[in-house]
């Protein structure tokens, strides 16, 4: 049984025994349960947590009440509703049998008396809860149930209690309401007041597939289908079935008119025209298109040929301009907004390091991470169900296009790399660590070679890189990020960025090299050619008119994307937009996905340790196992202690900026963290939060805590500078730190062993993360421990065990201390267990018991796992639409 199904069962138990999982659809996940108190099998469908989060449960309860009192012998019955543990769900009568839609796999065309009775029934629901104000808008063969050979439309209304309860908040879930098969124009357009004229055209829909044997629209995607729905005319009933009276063939074609006034005005005038030759409309033959129509049908059908990469924008934008002009006759260019999600593949799960689409619009760049544990690069066209791994992108992130998109850029392995989308091996342009950039039309990478520095310029081809700009230290700024170069040359704008984070701004660095500020308190901005200034405050996506002339935001900034991702501590945000209009972004609300603390034994068998769910990352074990000190984000990080015996949380730190990566003290009296400063410099405080945090170590690079070595007196962490680099530093005296591991390549994650004697960490010397072990403090020593890649290494208290993670699997090596002599490493487990790491893998994600017989893991529920992206086409339209409303 799944965690999540595990939560629920315990949330509904004193109402409901859950059995088995039925399936799962766009919107809910069904169970059979049984109804205690009524002693009756049910059908509870409990919406997806990401919509139900941006619902709200009072809203949701409150919408649904709608449609829980519409009785009628072909509408199945509303049982109850309600909220339990974040789950939002409602119940109906299980009914046994099969669906329509198992009817039509199995017998793929039905007889027409068949189809024209069920066709009735279905209707006569539709018309009874039209006159009641509810519209279904989910009409499809899933959601007709076939009880003695008679139709039971399910799920009625629910789509509405979504829609109304979402209200345009609902956009931002990626849902869509409507299956693209039987969705109308309307509805696809992205119009949420739609009528009963809508599930007159789903209807219609069904009733050709009745007869044909597939719907009027089909398709390789979702995106694919709705481009025909929207520009094309469905294929004749006649064509593909000549027993079907000319009559009904007349009644579906006008029940499929693009434009709701062209079709019937209620479900029951369908019918009656399916049901007599001769009635009003039904007898209507198809309409000859026009030439205008000929030639856009036949550029859609050229653009939808394989290899054609601008299709999905494309199509879409000419078909949403052409159903403008036949419904309002204008022949304005106004293009019509259609939003969809991309999700990536159940073995792929989204990683932070930037989204990027092409400026045609037509393809999107993520950083994802597999089965591996490794993350890479991936691509997929929208036009296209497949995501395909960028070879040469391994580890790579923070990615950008060249202008042509034939060219990925990013960084990797301490390098500032370019690739082919289609992949291949990787060359290296100059080094760099930190990455985010832009290259030019010209051949020149304008990027950020490092977390501290300001920006370089290097030629596409590799070089001498050059210097553009400083950080002011003077004004407090830690770096300049996220380059864009302005069009025209007009300068390249930036995000200047400070601590906390409402101290970053945007500027422009002009051609003569002066520096203007255009945006106070916010970061990565993007200039639009509609003549706005994107940049992000928080999680919302604000723009503002902006001169490009006199570079000089012109007017009030505007929210115009709510939920987009950012991470705080970068001033990384998670969208982009095309030249064309195309936005995509990830959503803050499936980003910040929460987790819960398990406990796992060496076969790999799990119970559970800490019962709430919230966003946690780094944590350590106190060294008698009693005490837990954590990173929660709720806002910013903030460092606390739990306790296990008591089960309570106590915050440590409130530093107002980022707090985190814990690690204990040897006496468990005093905790050492990393907070910024605006660098990462590490602090110190009582672990029973009594006095204050003193600052415990300042020095111009990043610092991560590792591990204070046995006899407690010093403590190993990582400097991160443009590499990192292993270092010691006395805890309680004066003295300067030493270097003890310093090479070309990235070193982190240290541990000291039990007893003093050995340092484990992990390396990419041989280009890619491995584990290492070398004779501490001297370093004159070093052995390589995994064999197959591996990060994060942990001595366990024995001294002769050494763990680490590769990927998704937990190895451990047994060695010698005296000798130095190390096993073959061996998996004892593996799991999809989270792996967030801050400063490059320098922070361990999991811990083990005192006794070494168990480890302390990070599990997120599946369907919170962060997987897609959404997607926005011509989204500049309502980008002006929003602008113009304050004006």
């Amino acid at each position: 049984m799944s965690e999540i199904t595990e939560r629920l069962t315990t949330a509904i138990a004193d109402r409901y025994r859950i059995e088995r999982r039925l399936g799962e659809g766009g919107m809910a996940t069904v169970y059979l349960a049984e109804d205690l108190k009524h002693d009756r099998k049910v059908a509870l469908k409990v919406l997806r947590p990401e919509l139900a989060a941006v619902i709200g449960a009072e809203r949701f309860l409150n919408e649904i009440k709608v449609t829980a009192n519409l009785q009628h012998p072909h509408i199945l019955q509303l049982y109850d509703s309600g909220e339990a543990d974040s789950f939002l769900y409602y119940v109906m009568p299980y009914v046994e049998g099969e669906s329509l839609r198992d009817r039509l796999d199995r017998e793929r065309q039905l007889a027409i008396d068949t189809t024209l009775d069920f066709t009735r029934a279905i209707a006569s629901a539709l018309d009874y809860a039209h006159k009641r104000g509810v519209i279904h808008r989910d009409i499809k063969p899933e959601n007709i149930l076939l009880v003695d050979d008679q139709p039971i439309v399910a799920d009625f209304g629910i789509a509405l209690a979504v829609s109304e309860a979402g209200g345009t908040r609902l956009t931002e879930t990626g849902l869509s309401l409507g299956t693209p098969h039987y969705m109308s124009p309307e509805q696809a357009m992205g119009d949420r007041n739609v009528d009963a004229r809508s599930d007159v055209y789903s209807l219609a829909c069904m009733t050709y597939e009745m007869l044909v044997g597939e719907p009027p629209y089909t398709g390789p995607t979702a995106q694919a289908i709705i481009a025909k729905v929207i520009t094309e005319k469905a294929p004749a009933v006649l064509v593909h079935r000549s027993s079907v009276p000319a009559h009904m063939e007349g009644a579906i074609h006008k029940a499929l008119s693009k434009v709701p006034a062209d079709r019937f005005a209620t479900p029951q005038e369908f019918v009656e025209a399916l049901g007599r030759a001769g009635s009003a409309g039904a007898t209507r033959a198809p309409r000859v298109p026009t030439a205008f129509e000929t030639a856009i049908r036949s550029a859609a059908a050229f653009l939808w040929q394989p290899g054609v990469a601008w299709i999905v924008t494309a199509v879409l934008a000419g078909g949403a301009l052409l159903f403008g002009r036949f419904t309002s006759g204008s022949t304005g260019s106004s293009r019509h907004v259609a939003r969809f999600a991309v999700r990536l593949p159940a073995e792929e799960k989204l990683t932070w390091e930037g989204v990027r689409v092409t400026q045609e619009g037509d393809m999107v760049i993520l950083q994802a991470e597999s089965g591996n544990g490794l993350p890479r690069l991936v691509r997929r066209l929208l036009e296209d169900e497949v995501v395909t791994p960028i070879d040469g992108t391994e580890e790579g992130s923070r990615p950008f296009l060249s202008p042509d998109g034939a060219w990925l850029a990013f960084v990797a392995e301490g390098k500032l790399r370019k690739v082919r989308v289609g992949g291949g091996t990787p060359v290296d342009l100059a080094d760099a660590n930190w990455g985010g950039g832009e290259w030019s039309p010209n051949g020149r990478i304008v990027y950020t070679p490092s977390y501290q520095s300001g920006l370089w310029e290097v030629d596409a081809g590799g070089g001498d890189a050059t210097m553009l700009t400083e950080p002011d230290t003077s004004r407090g700024e830690l770096g300049h990020w996220w380059p864009q170069i302005l069009p025209a040359n007009r300068g390249i704008l930036f995000s200047a960025f400070s601590t906390p984070i409402e101290r970053a701004k945007i500027d422009v660095l002009k051609p003569d090299g002066e520096r203007v500020t255009v945006v106070e308190g916010a970061v990565f901005a993007r200039y639009m050619p509609t003549g706005h200034i994107l940049f992000q405050r928080g999680h919302t996506l604000l723009a503002a008119p902006f001169d490009l002339s006199r570079l000089t935001v012109t007017g009030s900034a505007v929210p115009v994307v709510e939920d987009v991702a950012l991470l705080p501590s970068d001033g990384l945000g998670g969208y982009d937009v095309s030249r064309n209009g195309t936005l995509v972004y990830m959503k803050a609300s499936v980003w910040a996905s929460p987790g819960r603390f398990v406990w796992v034994d060496r076969e790999g068998r799990e119970t559970p340790a800490l019962s709430r769910l919230a966003q946690y990352r780094e944590f350590r074990l106190s060294p008698d196992g009693s005490r837990l000190a954590l990173t929660i984000v709720d806002g910013p990080a903030d460092v606390w202690i739990y306790e296990f015996g008591r089960e309570i949380f106590t915050r440590l730190t409130r530093h107002g900026s980022e707090a985190f990566n814990p690690v204990w003290t040897r006496d468990a009296r005093r905790i050492v963290y990393s907070a910024e400063t605006p660098v990462f410099d590490l602090f110190i405080r009582a672990a029973d939060g009594s006095g204050s945090a003193d600052t415990f170590l300042v020095s111009p690079n990043d610092k991560i805590g590792g591990a204070v070595t046995p006899d407690g007196r010093y403590l190993v962490y990582t400097e991160v500078g443009l590499r990192g680099d292993l270092v010691m530093v006395p805890l309680d005296s004066a003295a300067a730190p030493q270097v003890l591991v310093a090479t070309p390549f990235d070193e982190g994650g240290p541990d000291v062993s039990p007893d003093g004697g050995w340092l484990a960490y992990q390396s990419d010397a041989s280009g890619r993360a491995e584990v290492y072990v070398v004779t501490f403090p001297s370093a004159d020593r070093r052995t390589q421990i995994s064999t197959d890649g591996g990060a994060e290494p942990m001595w366990l208290t024995n001294g002769r065990e050494l763990a680490y993670r590769a990927g998704q699997r937990m190895m451990m090596v047994t060695f010698d201390p005296r000798t130095g002599e190390v096993s073959r490493p061996r998996e004892l487990f593996r799991g999809d267990y989270a792996a967030v790491q801050i400063g490059g893998g320098n922070s361990r994600t999991f811990d083990a018991s005192p006794d070494g017989k168990r480890f302390l893991m990070l599990k997120i529920p599946e369907a919170s796992r962060p997987r897609e992206v959404t997607v926005v086409l011509n989204w500049f339209e309502e980008l002006k639409a929003r602008m113009a409303a304050i004006q």
